[in-house]
């Protein structure tokens, strides 16, 4: 009779939702970051592509496979070494580096509820290193990892929260979280006691901006950043552009539109980064 292998690994994750799951090694871990992100140390990237799939999203257009490219949001590579690189850091620890995670993908999306490949980074980070991290998401599942936040000590977790209207973002953010969920998390990780940052970066259509300041302010959060989009300059993932372009129109989306609802903000929440410089590392 054949016998069971009790210690046989589980099936990878093949296909998650709508997007498919590949996996493969990375020649590195952790990069120094140029451009937006160069008053990090480090930039860190745990996922290449993002299931979330935001229409506008820039890391789509670095991609070198057109065909990767035009199905954006529609698949994710795992970094399946990830771990074993940074645990080969530890024979000369990193002391005292900014570290930002993540710069093109969202470390928090589906696939890492199944793998939790961020949390083990994390635990690592914790146990062998002394560094400051800043993590950028937009996922619900962020506030898991609460614990870890406070072992690793200096961390600001940055929530992406883009409009308060949510057919808009339903358009240009399909497949994330809804505004009132993000708001939620990232409100109960400040409670936690960790620092924390809300991040419309960028702004896109707002309906109401003084009762979209309130529900900011709300939150008891202190740190913003704000970004402008500008339908004129900006890019959109494959079969996108039209009902997108269509949301900016209806809203008569243009900067003159964006500065009102700057001033109202800045009226509300004093404390309001704008582009690169509200980026810049805050620990």
């Amino acid at each position: 009779m054949e016998q069971l292998n009790l210690f046989e690994e589980e099936p990878k994750e093949t296909k998650l939702g709508h997007a498919s799951i590949s996996y493969r090694n990375s020649d590195s871990i952790l990069t120094i970051p140029k451009g937006f992100m160069e008053g990090y140390d480090f930039s860190l990237n745990p996922y290449s592509g993002c299931a979330f799939g935001c229409t506008y999203c820039y890391a789509a257009f670095f991609s070198r496979d057109k065909l990767k490219m035009d199905n954006w949001g529609y698949w994710v590579d795992v970094k399946e070494n990830a771990l074993n690189l940074l645990k080969k850091k530890r024979k000369t620890p990193i002391i005292d580096k900014v570290v930002y995670m993540s710069s093109v993908t969202d470390p928090y999306q589906p696939i890492e509820r199944k793998i939790e490949l961020t949390r083990d980074l994390m635990k690592e980070f914790a146990d062998f290193h002394k560094i400051r991290l800043v993590i950028q998401t937009r996922s619900t599942l962020a506030s898991r990892d609460i614990d870890l936040f406070k072992k690793i000590g200096r961390v600001q977790v940055n929530m992406t929260v883009t409009t308060d209207d949510e057919t808009v973002r339903k358009v240009f953010e399909p497949y994330c979280p809804s505004n009132k969920a993000r708001l939620k998390t990232i409100k109960e990780i400040h409670d936690a006691g960790i620092q924390s940052c809300i991040t419309m970066t960028p702004l896109l259509p707002v309906n109401n901006a003084e009762t979209f300041a309130s529900l900011l302010k709300e939150t008891g959060i202190e740190n913003f950043i704000i970004q402008p989009f500008h339908k004129s300059k900006g890019k959109f993932i494959a079969g996108t552009r039209d009902s997108a372009l269509k949301i900016l129109n209806d809203f008569n989306w243009n900067e003159q539109r964006y500065m009102e609802v700057l001033r109202v903000f800045q009226k509300h929440i004093p404390n309001i980064g704008i582009g690169k410089e509200g980026f810049a590392p805050p620990l």
